[in-house]
């Protein structure tokens, strides 16, 4: 379709989920704000949906403060339609449907992102569904797949199998050949992992991950871990020679004492990171091989948003809450409205 001469009648404010302070879900309440100017090289999108994300939380904490030059509002990733763009942006038009990996902003009517960082909304996902992918999908690519640690046939080891970046590694490490464990807890997560098409399902409250990972494929090549603290030790010992292990957070904790000389012997590689710092140029380029590689699997049914719930701004306190809990099966999206 061509939207070339489509315009919006734009507002001068917008409603915007804010933080009164650093510190629980209750310090999350709505305002108002200036609507977004977009930048030269940014697009301005109408917010359809906004996914949250564990660093949204960690941010509310006061514990990941947004980069240089980013909105001091929460949330990385959003879907809606483009209603205004910068002088130098091309490829995309006035009235594009996208999803955004955005630095901040996302909690709000509006929110100016990179145009570099926007992709269409893949074949066969609704717009508010989409919300829920860019964030993960990011994730899980820049940090398996981009640097081709994970190879068809190898084993990958996802820990937190029905979060959002866990769910996301299950999907991609099937549809690019991997045999996939992942652990969970209670049995209702599992079952939500198994249905995602992990191929071994580890009650982390039942089994040792280390022993069944270790007899039933040799060990993991690759390890996606967001548990920490005593994780990391038994990761080590998970893996398989030559493995790589990657360390995305630290839900019970990142200080700790272990033997590291596992990791000579067995040529582990141990690595982190954190997407929000990374140069744009290095999102825009990871945005263009999911363009490429992933999205196209998403109208063939091999990868899919699954929401869990869905919560209007004005219930964002809410949305936090159950996400702390670690008890939803699925992605938690918030949508502008009461």
């Amino acid at each position: 379709m061509n939207h070339s001469k489509q315009t919006f009648e734009l507002p001068s404010d917008m409603a915007a989920v804010e933080m009164t302070a650093a510190g629980g879900p209750e310090m999350l309440a709505v305002g108002r704000r200036p609507l977004p100017i977009p930048a030269r090289s940014e697009v301005l999108i109408r917010v359809a949906a906004a996914g949250v994300n564990g660093p949204d939380l960690m941010q509310r904490k006061g514990l990941y403060p947004p980069p240089a030059g980013a909105s001091d509002l929460i949330g990385l990733e959003v879907s809606g339609t483009i209603v205004a763009t910068g002088t130098s942006v091309t490829g995309w038009q006035i009235g594009d449907e996208v999803v955004a990996l955005t630095n901040g902003g996302g909690y709000a009517e509006y929110c100016a992102v990179d145009a570099g960082h926007c992709l269409p909304v893949p074949n066969g996902v609704s717009l508010q569904a989409a919300a829920g992918i860019p964030e993960p999908f990011f994730t899980v690519w820049s940090n398996i797949f981009e640097p081709k640690r994970l190879t068809a046939n190898g084993t990958l080891l996802v820990h937190g199998g029905a979060g959002s970046v866990g769910s996301t590694a299950i999907q991609l490490g099937k549809a690019f050949g991997a045999k996939v464990f992942a652990t969970e807890s209670p049995a209702a997560r599992c079952d939500f992992c198994k249905a995602l098409g992990a191929d071994r399902v580890i009650d982390y409250r039942e089994e040792d991950f280390v022993g069944v990972t270790r007899e039933e494929a040799g060990g993991a090549n690759v390890i996606l871990d967001i548990v920490g603290g005593p994780n990391i030790a038994k990761n080590i010992k998970a893996a398989a020679p030559d493995g790589h292990i990657v360390q995305l957070a630290f839900a019970q904790g990142s200080r700790l004492e272990i033997d590291l000389m596992p990791i000579m012997l067995k040529r582990i590689t141990f690595t982190g990171s954190t997407l929000r710092s990374r140069p744009a140029a290095y999102k825009t380029r990871i945005a263009a091989e999911l363009r490429e590689q992933v999205w196209p699997l998403f109208a063939t049914g091999q990868l899919r948003s699954v929401i869990g719930h869905v919560f209007p701004f004005s219930e964002a306190s809410a949305a936090h809450a159950l996400m702390e809990q670690s008890s939803h099966l699925g992605k938690i999206l918030l949508v502008p409205g009461t």
